[in-house]
């Protein structure tokens, strides 16, 4: 099963798929696909890493999530946005090229037997408008991978203001 939680930041989406990842598994997966971008990263890091304890398996993985073996495993992955940015700065910016890597390696994670993947993803084209040209091509970027992965979602859930909203499935 592949299920895409997605919404606005601080929306609630991360605290819904950890509870659901421990209803599906005992002993879940949690991959995280941040950089440590600086100390402020570092410590939003930290705080992620002490919600969960002792059931979760942690892995940092910033962008070959398919060196991951998930099979037979309920895995998190937390989160699309992040993972984009590390494709789109590893390409120096190209849209098409960060969105055909990404498609792979979600296609060769997707394909492992027996797994429940839950993804986060962020709708910032909800949000404010980027005011540079970068920020628009990343936004761009970004809506085009959530609507891949919403297509080979078998449950897609919009979190609003912490309620969860089922849209698919």
């Amino acid at each position: 099963m592949i299920y895409l939680i997605t919404g606005g930041e601080r929306s609630g989406k991360s605290s819904y798929a950890q509870n659901l990842a421990l209803q599906l598994s005992d002993t879940p997966i949690y991959v995280a696909t941040a950089r440590k971008w600086d100390d402020d990263f570092q410590n939003r890091i930290d705080r992620h890493q002490q919600e969960r304890d002792e059931r979760w398996s942690n892995i940092e993985k910033e962008k070959y999530l398919s060196e991951i073996d998930f099979s037979g495993k309920t895995a998190l992955i937390d989160c699309v946005t992040l993972w984009l940015t590390n494709f789109f700065v590893d390409t120096k910016n190209d849209v098409a090229l960060s969105l055909e890597e990404a498609k792979t390696e979600f296609e060769k994670i997707a394909r492992q037997p027996n797994t429940n993947l839950i993804i986060v993803t962020n709708e910032i084209g909800m949000g404010v408008h980027a005011d540079t040209h970068i920020g628009r091509k990343f936004t761009e970027l970004q809506g085009w991978m959530n609507q891949f992965l919403a297509s080979n979602a078998d449950e897609v859930v919009l979190m609003v203001s912490g309620i969860p909203v089922k849209i698919k499935g």
